[in-house]
């Protein structure tokens, strides 16, 4: 393969993990080339990073992909040292130990050689005739970094007191080394799959997306933990936004003493007029939330969201609802733990009557019971899917209280190709409010912005 070729392939395997590399910023990482030693290959990895990586969240699928398409070793072609008979005759224990010298006190690239050696001793396993697949899993079996952990705390503390800070950063350290480790066994794994069965495709299974590109319907709770840092500035974001919206939307009550006073100098015609500028305040907010199985991933998001949303604006009134409705506002109190909250709501709202969503049967119990909720001052968010099970929709419940707020915005967390198949109605729904696609923490800010 070519250097063209790569270059070519690897801006397009970044673009399929989700980073933003537009034409203009492949043509710049090409001149890049152009002004470094190609042969320097952590040159070539800075010149590629500072073209085409605009945010530090996006360095990790970076690094993977790089990894994959300018690989450090080639299997056959590559002068292996660590290869040698010590290494391929040693024994486990006295592998471990060159493991623990370099978990503690061995450089990057040392580390690197030495976990490409260990891939080759144990990483390999018959797949068949002339096939072979390879494993992290059995390198890190045979070796067993974490085992280390204690003999190394002994060596590093040298009698010191244990359980205090000099134990936690000996234990760190040790922590930080086996990770990397850990890492550099993954990367000369993924290194033979692609050299066995070609980059390509390695490359669309080796990565997942940046953290604002992951699927809210798909997130794990690790991720969750992780969003929860992105929620608090879309939040400040968003309340900033409806409040300017407001602010254009409405003028002060005329100031007849100004106007009067202007008018002299036009021989007393009131060619100009001025008004008293507006009271700040603001907007009022009011969050429905499809809280179904359906959606529980992104329900967990927006029940994050509407937490951050609290510290944001004057009153927010949140409601839940998969067959039925209920005001959960009362979880989400100033300071109260989050995850806790989640925990209550699950246990204490009264959202479910039969268990099945029915967006209609929630519109209408939330007009009846929490119309009041809804005036001239208020922002009204809607959360979900629009799968109601083919119940009746109330289309026209919904109508009155859209009717009745400042605006409205639907946000729905599947993909637009799914509207409208199988139980969806978000057409009809989203005639009668904006519906935005919201699959993500990118779309989410996009979103944000269109209000301006």
């Amino acid at each position: 393969m070519s250097l063209v070729d790569r270059h070519v392939g690897f801006v397009h395997a970044l673009r399929e993990a989700g980073l933003p590399v537009s034409l203009a910023e492949g043509l710049d990482a090409a001149r890049a080339m152009l002004v470094i030693e190609l042969a320097e290959r952590e040159s070539l990895r800075a010149a590629y990073a500072a073209t085409l990586v605009k945010k530090p969240a996006y360095r990790p699928v970076f690094d993977v992909l790089f990894d994959l398409w300018f690989p450090a070793a080639t299997t056959g072609l590559e002068a292996r040292p660590e290869a040698g008979p010590d290494l391929a005759q040693a024994s486990v224990p006295e592998l471990r130990d060159r493991l623990a010298r370099l978990l503690t006190g061995g450089d990057v690239p040392e580390m690197r050689e030495f976990a490409r050696a260990m891939v080759e001793r144990f990483g390999r396993q018959p797949a068949g005739p002339g096939r072979q697949n390879w494993f992290s899993y059995s390198v890190l079996r045979a070796l067993s970094p974490e085992t280390l952990m204690a003999g190394l705390l002994q060596q590093l503390l040298a009698g010191q007191e244990r359980g205090g800070l000099a134990e936690k950063a000996a234990r760190q350290r040790v922590t930080s080394g086996i990770r990397r480790f850990e890492d550099a066994v993954a990367a000369d794994v993924r290194r033979r799959i692609a050299e066995d069965s070609g980059v390509e495709r390695i490359s669309r299974s080796a990565v997942r997306p940046p953290l604002d590109q992951l699927d809210f319907l798909r997130v794990t709770k690790a991720d969750l933990t992780a969003l929860r840092r992105e929620v608090h500035p879309l939040a400040r974001r968003l309340a900033a936004r409806l409040t300017i919206r407001h602010r254009k939307g409405r003028r002060g009550r005329l100031d007849f003493r100004r106007t009067v006073r202007a008018s002299l100098q036009s021989g007393g015609v009131p060619l100009a007029t001025h008004f008293r500028p507006p009271r700040p305040h603001k907007p009022e907010l009011v969050v429905l939330c499809d809280a179904s199985d359906s959606v529980a991933s992104f329900a967990h998001f927006t029940l994050l969201l509407t937490y951050a949303l609290r510290e944001q604006f004057t009153k927010v009134r949140a409601f839940g609802f998969v067959d039925t409705v209920d005001e959960i506002t009362r979880f989400f109190t100033p300071g109260a733990d989050v995850v806790e909250a989640v925990t209550r709501l699950a246990n204490e709202a009264d959202m479910v009557r039969f268990g099945r969503t029915n967006y209609g049967y929630a519109f209408e119990r939330f007009a009846e019971r929490y119309g009041e909720a809804v005036g001239p001052r208020t922002s009204l968010l809607i959360l979900g899917d629009a799968r109601s099970n083919y119940q009746p929709p109330a289309l026209d419940v919904l109508k009155s209280l859209t009717a009745r707020c400042r605006h409205a915005y639907w946000l729905n967390p599947e993909p637009r190709r799914q509207w409208d198949t199988g139980d969806s109605i978000a057409s009809d729904y989203g005639a009668v409010v904006p519906m935005h696609e919201c699959r993500n923490i990118a779309q989410l800010a996009a979103f944000i912005e269109t209000l301006a």
